[in-house]
């Protein structure tokens, strides 16, 4: 009986779903929306891998006869949580296997093609996994407002910092944080208007406590994360601030590079947006410890579901 292997890459803004044979070849592709498990209970992105998953299999030309024989691996946004990647692998799936992993993995297995070694998520959030001689070892992950030291998100937010302070006369500043108080507005009232979170009329939302609180909203990891790409332009134009900025993201990746070669990893790939930027300064600061990524989130996502489910 013909077997199949569905990769989900679950991301925040959409998933993207590939079906595969038992050679690994590419049969058929979907796309779905937004896919973090921690948004709404989990119920978009349902939604996203029911609507993604369909159309692949219209693409490979298969029935829904065949999710019987299809073996299928979910890598999500949101999924740190083994709770939540539990609780979503036992919806009603018609798969004849499902197992939800953290987005980090298929990032892992995407980049190193299956095998042993180190990885880095420098996006708009960032996170880490090695898997050395068969023991996994993850950090970082939690997200924007506690983690995400090397992401995207954090390195535009401390630009929109430098620059506000710099305007103040409290700091330096460059033409990179004359920019940035000129993209939002021109003025710091214009900065500070687009920073702070606004009132919303959605449903009371549940603290820890179980007490009701106002919700509001504010700019998004992304929004932050957009102002990382100036960061990069004004660097290559040689601007003092965005110099600081990088070394100031090289000093959190030193952390995470001595944490890998602590528990014995020999070579890191970076994925993500930044990390990609990052790659000739990375080459020069590690060496040969740093590789480039053989494939992206999906085929780390269908990689894991063959060695999974694997006849």
């Amino acid at each position: 009986m013909t077997r199949y292997y569905l990769g989900v890459d679950g991301g925040g803004t959409n998933c993207r779903i590939r079906l595969a044979d038992e050679n690994l070849r590419t049969l058929g592709e979907g796309r779905g929306g937004p896919s973090n498990l921690q948004l709404q209970n989990a119920d978009p992105a349902y939604a996203s891998i029911l609507e993604g998953t369909r159309a692949a299999f219209a693409a490979a030309g298969l029935t829904d006869a065949d999710y019987a024989n299809t073996h299928a691996c979910f890598c999500m946004a949101g999924g740190r949580s083994v709770i939540d990647r539990d609780a979503f692998a036992k919806r009603p799936w018609k798969f004849a296997n499902v197992r939800v992993y953290d987005d980090i993995d298929a990032a892992h297995a995407g980049a190193l093609g299956g095998e042993e070694g180190a990885v880095i998520i420098a996006g708009t959030g960032s996170a880490a996994l090695a898997i050395v001689d068969g023991q996994r070892h993850q950090a970082g992950g939690w997200g924007f407002y506690v983690g995400d030291q090397m992401s995207g998100a954090i390195l535009g937010r401390e630009l929109i910092r430098r620059a506000v302070e710099a305007t103040d006369g409290l700091v330096s500043g460059s033409p990179l944080t004359e920019a940035v108080v000129q993209a939002l507005g021109g003025t710091l009232d214009d900065v500070m208007e687009w920073s702070f979170p606004k009132a919303t009329d959605s449903v009371a939302y549940k603290d820890y406590r179980g007490e009701e609180v106002a919700v509001s909203v504010g700019p998004t990891p992304k929004a932050y994360g957009d102002f990382s790409r100036m960061i990069f332009e004004y660097y290559e134009k040689g601007d003092a601030v965005a110099r600081e900025l990088i070394d100031l993201e090289l000093g959190y990746v030193d952390n995470y590079v001595r944490w890998f070669k602590l528990r014995g990893a020999t070579r890191m790939a970076a994925t993500g947006g930044v990390g990609e930027r990052l790659y000739p300064i990375l080459v020069d600061r590690y060496g040969d410890f740093i590789v480039r990524p053989l494939g992206d989130n999906l085929s780390g996502a269908v990689i894991l579901a063959h060695q999974n489910f694997a006849a």
